[in-house]
């Protein structure tokens, strides 16, 4: 088959569509004929040479897919080979095929179109999981997304929306917060114009945010406290913005608040099993209903997975970019 290869860490350009050695499922994985994958920020990260794949996980980039299962391994009963399917994967969705443990598979939602699917599984998987199986963002709450036009900031809407909460976003520009409106966003706020710490706090008669889902780290830290709402729940997915921060315990300690920091790629498969479970159980209904759509930004050939990161870094998407095994 062939697959995108890092043969050295560096630029977009480092990324070679090369011919490599078919993978083989082992016990309790299918093998899935990749239709299309979906770029994401760790896979620049592993690009750079700033995030290797887990042991034993494929070494080619790429953390979902979408496809047909071609075989089963061993202790494999529940999916069918010609099943359509999208997947929660450790590594390898940018290649013609990937082996993934049966519990991290989905079948394509109702509604949704086989290549579209790609852009669900990690999106859905991360919000879900933080938002709500972490932080139980309720009905009635606001929760507040840093980088709302980005693949998990769409989505985060989209779902907290869905439960009846009220939403808050951050962009860096007015095209980007509209994009966020139309998903159903409530506050709008541009990073580069305003403080979202005064911001949330105006929109919210003072209260704060009883959630907030944040992708920088360290430079957002202190100030996503100060916007947090007694009993408010951080929930930290990313590190764009640093990795040391400081922190006010006293702060945190008067607003009885929680922070959670957590990554997909390295748990156990246990544990990736059972939130795959619950996306399956509470988010596929409503992209089967309409209620949540996946966002595509755009797609490109896999085999061009350099120009794709390229438009990554630029950010200058919204939601997700699409990498089409053609």
């Amino acid at each position: 088959m062939h697959a995108i290869t890092i043969p050295e860490p560096g630029g977009p350009e480092a990324l070679v569509w090369d011919e490599v050695p078919d993978p083989v499922p082992g016990e309790g994985e299918a093998l899935v004929e990749v239709v299309a994958s979906a770029v994401n920020r760790a896979d620049v990260l592993q690009r750079q040479g700033f995030y290797n794949p887990p042991p034993g996980a494929s070494p080619y980039p790429g953390l979902e897919c979408s496809g047909r299962i071609v075989a089963l391994g061993p202790g494999v009963s529940d999916w069918a080979v010609g099943d359509e399917v999208c997947a929660l994967l450790a590594g390898g969705g940018y290649a013609e095929k990937v082996a993934v443990p049966a519990g991290q598979l989905l079948p394509v939602p109702e509604g949704v179109d086989l290549v579209r699917a790609a852009a669900l599984p990690e999106v859905a998987c991360t919000v879900w999981s933080n938002v709500f199986m972490i932080s139980h963002l309720r009905p009635g709450e606001t929760l507040l997304v840093h980088g709302g036009s980005s693949g998990i900031g769409t989505m985060a809407i989209q779902l907290a929306k869905a439960v009846g909460a009220k939403v808050a976003v951050t962009a860096g520009s007015k095209e980007k917060l509209e994009r966020c409106a139309e998903l159903g966003a409530d506050i709008l706020i541009n990073y580069r114009e305003q403080d979202f710490v005064a911001e949330i706090k105006q929109a919210t008669d003072g209260a704060g945010a009883d959630v907030i889902l944040d992708n920088m780290g360290a430079k957002y830290l202190d100030r996503n406290v100060q916007s947090l709402a007694v009993n408010g729940r951080l929930a930290i997915i990313g590190m764009q913005g640093g990795v040391k921060g400081e922190l006010n315990i006293g702060a945190l300690l008067g607003k009885r608040a929680a922070i959670s920091a957590t990554s997909l790629r390295a748990r156990p498969l246990g544990e990736k099993a059972s939130i795959v479970a619950a996306v399956r159980e509470h988010v596929w209904p409503l992209l089967a209903a309409g209620h949540v759509r996946p966002v595509v930004d755009r797609e490109l050939p896999m085999s061009d997975a350099a120009a794709a990161h390229r438009v990554v870094e630029d950010s200058g998407h919204v939601g997700k970019v699409l990498l089409v095994a053609r």
